[in-house]
């Protein structure tokens, strides 16, 4: 529960930070951010393919 508090208080901090960053930086950023979430998806997705379990 702490971590969810604590994960939204800085959700709040940096919606703040982005609301007074020009367009072309906060642009840029949510591309890099997407990239990155790209990536570790689809190492995820082919890491649980490679160890199947047996439950």
């Amino acid at each position: 529960m702490l971590f969810l508090v604590a994960a939204l208080l800085l959700l709040g901090v940096v919606m703040g930070t982005v609301a007074h960053a020009p367009l072309g930086f906060s642009l840029a950023i949510a591309v890099v951010i997407a990239v990155w979430l790209g990536i570790f998806a689809l190492r995820e997705r082919h890491g649980r393919r490679r160890h199947t379990s047996t439950h």
